[in-house]
């Protein structure tokens, strides 16, 4: 990736590494780019991975435009996504924040329920099953665990009927950034058009977030049915990348 920023005639003398995980992200200073490098999402995703990228530029493209605080493109790069010898990379403005920052739920639950407004007449395609087609990647690469698969088919036997929508798809409180003009909303990798219960979900799961005063400012139908999806899909997620740090 710094072959390709400095081609672009960005500044990399002194690039840090801002996160290690399902994706390795690099802050190439002094540039103010945050490069975004598919890891183990393209071991999962394969050639889609490349796809969630794309619509992550173009949903949070089409939120700016709207006046919706996000992460957007940097200035100075096109966002791509690019293909560097084999590995995805995309490129966002770095926005300065404090990593310490920790939203209070039920404001956070209010900042979601107005993302969701913003984000109702995105008219990209989207995706119709997100988290269930990376639990089926998750499971082939596993090779298929029994209790996993079961838990999956069980799941799919009484997916809900319910209104759907575009939807962040990963609104964890880690997601929302405490910067000096407020939050802002960042990482929209895995935007679906599903149930807002999706959301909720996962913002209830999150770490850092009280589930009750989460649910209770923001209610929503089919809440049960998502946590659980949530739940498996991150045990296959958690699984697959310690399959793919350690191969066979």
């Amino acid at each position: 990736m710094l072959v390709l920023a400095r081609e672009l005639g960005l500044p990399t003398g002194d690039p840090v590494v801002v996160k290690d995980g399902s994706n390795l992200l690099v802050h190439l200073r002094p540039a103010p780019v945050v490069a975004r490098a598919a890891t183990t999402t393209a071991a999962v995703r394969g050639p889609r991975v490349a796809d969630h990228f794309r619509r992550a530029i173009a949903v949070s493209g089409h939120l700016a435009a709207r006046g919706v605080p996000v992460v957007g493109d940097p200035a100075d790069a096109p966002p791509g996504p690019h293909l560097v010898e084999g590995v995805v990379v995309a490129f966002a403005a770095f926005v300065a924040h404090d990593p310490d920052w920790r939203p209070d739920p039920a404001s956070f639950a209010t900042l979601l329920a107005e993302l969701h407004a913003e984000l109702r007449d995105y008219p990209g395609p989207l995706p119709a099953r997100g988290p269930l087609d990376d639990v089926d990647a998750a499971l082939a690469l596993l090779g298929g665990p029994p209790e996993l698969v079961a838990r999956r088919d069980e799941l799919v036997a009484r997916w809900p009927e319910l209104p759907v929508q575009p939807l962040h798809g990963d609104a964890h409180a880690g997601n929302l950034l405490g910067t000096a003009r407020g939050p802002v909303w960042n990482d929209f990798e895995d935007t679906w058009r599903g149930p807002v219960a999706w959301d909720v979900a996962t913002a209830a799961r999150s770490r850092l977030l009280d589930r009750a005063a989460v649910v209770a400012r923001y209610p929503a139908a089919g809440l049960e049915f998502h946590l659980a999806l949530r739940e498996l899909m991150a045990e296959c997620w958690a699984l697959a990348a310690r399959a793919v740090a350690q191969p066979r």
